[in-house]
């Protein structure tokens, strides 16, 4: 596996890479390769920090899905009950139809909601900020800032511009957690593009701020204490977990390819799970879970 990866990554021009593989509740392997800034000659380690962009996701169909099994809310509540007032719903990115179970499978609603279309709209996710709040108690950042430091993901950050925005006293993190992010950041990968030649150019990406859909910054060890976690039902119970990765059917009667929070692809009558990030011309990261 290894040897396959690195001959991907030099295949791709890919300067570094990191990956890791997951069994039981244990790291059984974890390598890294090449560098994670070039032009310094510094080497991909596997605690590296990378913008793990979409797959945020899983973390924030992970709340939601806690928020459901608590009894707070109902993945059949329509989104709109949570948009804050005066917020145009073009704004927010949907229709008024959509439910959270919508949002969470990318799926448009609609009519018929037992046979849902598939529409990949992860711009959608955002929407539930305030689904999250509301569940949580506090602001979409403390929700995140608490999930990583339960599983003591403490090389994850919640958003790049976390440690330059206005400190509010009423937010988590506090004073040591953001000296801490602050280190975090200070190690980020440089994200590149590659031509069609295989040479790697830094690219310059401006400093986000978290959302459900993207703005994490984690490493492989620290993804990989959030698969475990959630497999040993740690964050969920089991028969959710089960539940968020049987996609419902869709118009034609086939299973949509994705479900809560997650794709999934049935191969040799095995479930793969799995979910990708992707920032354009700059970098990508993939999370892959066979049951």
């Amino acid at each position: 596996f290894r040897n396959y990866l690195e001959a991907l990554r030099q295949q791709a021009g890919i300067p570094g890479l990191a990956a890791a593989i997951v069994s039981g509740s244990e790291v059984v392997w974890e390598h890294a390769f090449g560098q994670q800034n070039v032009e310094r000659a510094v080497p991909t380690r596997t605690d590296t920090p990378f913008r793990v962009d979409g797959l945020t996701e899983i973390l924030t169909s992970a709340l939601v899905l806690r928020c459901v099994e608590e009894g707070r809310i109902a993945l059949d509540d329509p989104i709109d009950a949570f948009t804050p007032a005066g917020e145009s719903r073009a704004g927010a990115g949907g229709s008024s139809s959509l439910t959270l179970r919508d949002i969470l499978l990318h799926a448009t609603g609609g009519a018929a909601p037992e046979r849902p279309g598939f529409a990949y709209a992860p711009e959608r996710l955002n929407r539930l900020t305030p689904v999250i709040e509301r569940c949580a108690g506090e602001p979409l950042l403390g929700a995140f800032a608490n999930l990583l430091d339960r599983l003591a993901m403490f090389d994850s950050v919640p958003g790049t511009d976390v440690v330059t925005r206005e400190p509010d006293p009423e937010v988590a993190p506090g004073p040591e957690a953001l000296a801490r992010y602050a280190r975090v950041l200070d190690r980020l990968a440089t994200s590149y593009t590659v031509d069609r030649r295989g040479r790697a150019t830094p690219v310059l990406l401006v400093s986000g701020a978290l959302q459900p859909a993207t703005g994490l910054v984690s490493t492989a060890r620290d993804l990989a204490a959030f698969v475990t976690a959630l497999r040993q039902g740690l964050l969920l119970r089991p028969e959710t977990l089960v539940a968020a990765w049987t996609p419902p059917a869709g118009i034609d009667g086939l299973p949509l390819p994705h479900g809560l929070g997650w794709f999934v692809h049935v191969h040799n009558g095995e479930a793969v799970v799995w979910q990708f990030g992707l920032g354009n011309h700059a970098s990508s990261r993939l999370v892959v879970s066979v049951p």
